[in-house]
């Protein structure tokens, strides 16, 4: 009897939803006018939705600092958040540009910021987590790792959730820093987590995307890819799209679990099919929905806007190669394919009926989300692998020549 309990929880544990079932009330977004946190929400969703502003080419201020900027904006009560490779992180008026303050961490800062309830959460080099205070810029709490912190942290029911090329994944109270769990992984990770419906969808530079119950740290799904995985998947409710570095987007459903031993299996099973041995087809990867191929490098992370007319239904945006990408996910064809001069790392930002990115050759685009057609172009004095925020008619856009950009 107690041998076959011994047994069988573990397999309802790790397996199923019948013991811990994730809530599906752990989520958060920006509020109206507000990007407080990397692609603008939890689901990673790179979107504003609807909006009756359209920002032109025209520069609002500049604000210099003494590194590259590669982090991201975040705009929340009329603050820009955002760090540098000068090894800070600051804080500018929204509406001047002027510093409010600026906080010094060991090393560059990459991780871009979220703020939630007056605390700016955000990742540095130097292998810590910090909590400063969004009025004063002094330090609430820091949590050390072993290494590099680039991955944005996301916030939601009073927790922190982020990666480390530590080889793991941290829950971390929101208000103390308590270390909650941790999960290892079979690589870096600085892929920023997207939370939905009680689950963290996170990838790692191992080759793998995990799904992991945000309460407990129970990793339901391990997906294997055959290409590390840089980049932030977007989620639709429990479905998460990410892209790995060789150019394929796939989509994985965060309601499956991994069979038992799979991945020390199915290699095996694969092989013996392969050789024409008396045994079934090996089933596709658990959570598997599809992939699609979208180019040969990829190092941006997908944006999926919803309801985009007059084509109706979810489109997505990508970087891929030197390319921004649309892709109408009901049918996965190609809408169309816009070519810049440079490598596009940046994850587009989608405003209304626009889509902004960076590329590498140091413009900022607008593009018409449904034709594809430029409507302008910026230049700033560097690369751009920073991505846009779109706050309140302004787009922030970080540059290589360590400028932050204010374009209304």
């Amino acid at each position: 009897m107690f041998v076959a309990v011994g047994i069988v929880l573990p397999i309802l544990y790790n397996y199923t939803d019948l013991i811990s079932r994730p809530l599906e009330t752990i989520n958060s977004n920006s509020l109206p006018n507000e990007w407080a946190m990397f692609r603008h929400d939890l689901s990673n969703s790179g979107t504003t939705g609807a909006t009756n502003t359209s920002p032109q080419p025209n520069i609002k201020w500049t604000f210099a600092t003494d590194g590259i900027i590669h982090s991201s904006a975040a705009v929340a009560n009329g603050t820009v958040y955002f760090g540098s490779r000068d090894g800070q992180l600051y804080a500018v008026d929204a509406a001047t540009g002027n510093k409010r303050w600026e906080f010094l961490t060991g090393s560059w800062v990459e991780s871009t910021p979220a703020i939630v309830n007056g605390i700016v959460y955000f990742g540095s080099n130097d292998g810590a987590m910090y909590a400063v205070d969004a009025e004063t810029g002094q330090m609430v709490w820091k949590f050390p790792t072993r290494y590099p912190v680039v991955s944005s942290p996301a916030v939601a029911d009073g927790m922190v959730f982020f990666g480390s090329e530590d080889y793991s994944v941290y829950a971390l109270d929101a208000l103390t820093g308590t270390l909650l769990w941790r999960v290892e992984t079979a690589g870096w990770v600085m892929s920023s987590p997207a939370v939905s419906e009680g689950l963290v969808f996170v990838g790692s530079t191992g080759d793998y995307v995990y799904v992991i119950h945000a309460q407990n740290g129970q990793v339901r799904l391990r997906f294997k890819t055959i290409s590390p995985v840089f980049g932030t998947p977007a989620v639709m409710g429990r479905t998460g799209l990410f892209v790995s570095f060789d150019g394929y987007v796939h989509a994985i459903d965060g309601n499956a679990c991994n069979w038992p031993g799979e991945y020390g299996i199915r290699p095996y099973w694969i092989q013996l099919w392969a050789f024409g041995l008396p045994v079934p087809a090996p089933p596709a990867p658990s959570g598997l929905l599809w992939w699609l191929r979208v180019g040969r490098v990829v190092g941006s992370s997908p944006v999926i806007a919803s309801n985009v007319l007059p084509i109706g239904g979810n489109v997505l945006y990508i970087g891929a190669d030197n390319n921004l990408v649309a892709i109408y996910l009901q049918t996965r064809k190609w809408l169309w394919s816009f070519p810049t001069e440079g490598a596009v790392r940046s994850s587009p930002a989608v405003a209304g009926d626009t889509v902004y990115v960076g590329s590498e050759d140091g413009y900022l685009y607008a593009v018409d989300a449904v034709s594809g057609n430029k409507l302008w172009q910026f230049a700033t004095g560097g690369k751009i692998t920073s991505s846009p925020t779109v706050a309140d008619g302004t787009v922030y856009i970080g540059s290589h020549d360590g400028k932050m950009y204010a374009i209304n």
